[in-house]
Order: structure tokens, then C-alpha cells, then sequence
């Protein structure tokens, strides 16, 4: 394992087989407990992510580091600023 290449997320959460808004609403709950500055990792398997995630990161003024198609799911990496 490379450690220089390996990411830490100050919260991972896996929300495979939960779909929307489930996922989203895990965003949500991980983002209010982290830091400003802080990362959150979501893993979902609902398509519908796809679209809702970015949009809502978008809206509320955070920022989508990442939204990576891994083998069942998608993971969407995001930065709390504010």
C-alpha cells in the first residue's frame, strides 16, 4: 500500500443500498460534525446521487473534491467551508 497516495477523510460514510434521499441526508448529518475545512467521503450506490449530491453541495456553498464510479458505487468527496 502506498501511503502517499492514500486519502483520510475526517469522515467516511458507506450508503450503498440506501437511496435518495438517504444519502444525501448522510452528507448532511457528517458534514454538521466536522470542522470547517474537514472532508467527507460518501459511498452510494443510488443513481440518483449522482445529480442531488453535486447539485446540493453547489447550493449550499461547499465543495465537491471528487465524484469518482468505483466498482458498485460512486463516491462523492467533499470539503465543508463554512
Amino acid at each position: 500500500m502506498d501511503t502517499a497516495t492514500e486519502q483520510v477523510y475526517d469522515k467516511e460514510i458507506d450508503a450503498r443500498g440506501s437511496f435518495c434521499p438517504g444519502p444525501l441526508l448522510e452528507l448532511i448529518r457528517g458534514l454538521k460534525c466536522i470542522p470547517i475545512g474537514g472532508v467527507v467521503a460518501v459511498l452510494t450506490s443510488d443513481p440518483e446521487s449522482e445529480k442531488d449530491i453535486p447539485l446540493w453541495v453547489k447550493k449550499v456553498g461547499h465543495r465537491l473534491v471528487e465524484a469518482r464510479a468505483e466498482q458498485d458505487a460512486t463516491r462523492f468527496i467533499v470539503c465543508k467551508l463554512h
